[in-house]
């Protein structure tokens, strides 16, 4: 079928009323861009808290439609089927029955007609996901930590620059205005020369300890598993069918990296871009020197800034003449005595966005470091897969601040001074050990 643009369109408009699923082609079929009016489709994969609100957002656009879904639960991945087929249902007067379901997520890459993924799955998952992704021609709107181990991260980046594929890492305090406009201030020296930050996150994971339970038929744990070892299942890894909660696998290493990988990921990622470090990284990270400890691991930057993970939730630009602090909803400035801008959720002060319109007016209308503004991460996602630009959150971008949380996360873990070459992605001074970069992979699944 070789449909001209405008005939694609009235054939998925014919088809949604039929209550058919259309077999699309690949929209970069179509032309070496993809035109803004073609509607792609989608497949998700991995179905909890996190992909069912994204889930949400992707049936609601007119760019997209999900066309498949992939979970080991039986019950979470029913439920994504039945979500989509209901709206979709609603939107067109018909019976939908569109949309796959699939357990095996090599089964819904297999899908030739499937334009785009957005993949939700816990941390441990990532990277063979992403990887097989862009090995099978899909776009890529991937969670963050973006992977498990630093090695990951690399070779994650170079699949997608040797496939050409479009990757958005999910780190969106990068397209929320408050974010932006403070790493513009600090990019600016706004409060004066940047001479430390600080970076407020919870603490690193533990080895996971948990006992065995009983599981109720419709899971299957061995590909929950996956790369992971085996062990026996506990519901706090995987809570069986749907859940409204985030899930504390990601407080184990063999899963995750602990609030260290997870909100760092958001708040590592925007104090390296108030820094304009996001193509090096730090070259030394100290530890917190105590067992156990939960903040005060240190970085050094190539600039001589120094970094340090504390509890507070949040980033602060710690400048010459003042300070820059922001966290989601929440905003301050203050240059010398004068308290510029602060706002938070619960003030009665003036809105957060009228605020920000005085320090953007006042302080950066002529700016020589402007940082990309978008109208949101997946506007951009999808702005990007058209144009086969780089998005805001590049794998590139995810990869620097992922390797940042990992470095980070070693000092706790091993208690010893990184010395770390960011040109060369590797241990520096004879510090640190090469099976630190990566991790035990089970069975067939590798990276």
């Amino acid at each position: 079928m070789n449909l001209p643009r405008t005939s694609r369109r009235s054939f998925i408009r014919t088809t949604l009323a039929a209550g058919v699923a259309p077999m699309f082609l690949p929209g970069r079929i179509w032309s070496a861009e993809v035109k803004p009016n073609d509607r792609l489709s989608i497949g998700l994969i991995g179905l909890g808290k996190m992909n069912s609100g994204h889930l949400g957002d992707w049936l609601k656009r007119a760019d997209t439609q999900v066309v498949a879904v992939c979970d080991v639960d039986t019950t979470r991945r029913e439920n994504a089927k039945k979500t989509a087929e209901t709206h979709y249902s609603k939107a067109t007067g018909t019976d939908y029955k569109g949309c796959a379901a699939f357990t095996n997520f090599e089964d819904l890459l297999a899908r030739k007609d499937i334009d785009l993924v957005c993949v939700a799955t816990p941390d441990h998952w990532h990277a063979l996901i992403d990887i097989a992704a862009a090995k099978a021609g899909k776009d890529i709107y991937a969670e963050k930590p973006m992977t498990e181990t630093i090695h990951e991260a690399w070779t994650l980046v170079k699949t997608i620059r040797d496939t050409s594929r479009v990757f958005q890492t999910g780190s969106q305090q990068r397209s929320s205005r408050e974010f932006r406009v403070a790493c513009e201030l600090a990019r600016n020296n706004i409060v004066g020369r940047i001479y430390h930050a600080s970076v407020g996150v919870g603490g690193p994971g533990k080895p996971c300890d948990l006992p065995e339970e009983m599981m109720e038929p419709g899971l299957d744990w061995d590909l929950w598993l996956g790369p992971a070892p085996m062990r026996p299942y506990n519901s706090i890894l995987s809570p069986r069918g749907v859940h409204n909660h985030f899930p504390a696998w990601r407080n184990y290493w063999e899963y995750g990296g602990g609030m260290v990988t997870d909100w760092g990921a958001h708040h590592f990622d925007i104090c390296q871009w108030g820094l304009g470090e996001d193509e090096r990284g730090p070259v030394e990270i100290i530890p917190a020197g105590e067992p156990n400890a939960q903040k005060g691991v240190k970085l050094k930057y190539p600039s001589g800034v120094e970094v340090e993970h504390i509890s507070e939730n949040g980033v602060t630009f710690h400048g010459e003449n003042g300070f820059i602090f922001v966290n989601r909803g929440r905003f301050i400035l203050k240059i010398g005595d004068k308290e510029v801008a602060n706002f938070s959720k619960n003030d009665s002060k003036p809105p957060l966005k009228d605020q920000l319109d005085l320090v953007e007016k006042e302080y950066l209308a002529n700016a020589k470091v402007k940082l990309e503004a978008t109208t949101g991460h997946k506007d951009n996602f999808m702005e990007c897969v058209r144009s086969r630009k780089r998005p805001i959150a590049d794998v590139a971008i995810g990869a620097r601040s992922v390797t940042t949380c990992h470095l980070v996360n070693l000092a706790y873990r091993y208690g010893q001074k990184i010395q770390w070459d960011p040109a060369k992605l590797d241990f520096a001074d004879g510090t640190g050990k090469a099976d630190w970069l990566t991790r035990d992979y089970r069975g067939s699944w590798k990276v």
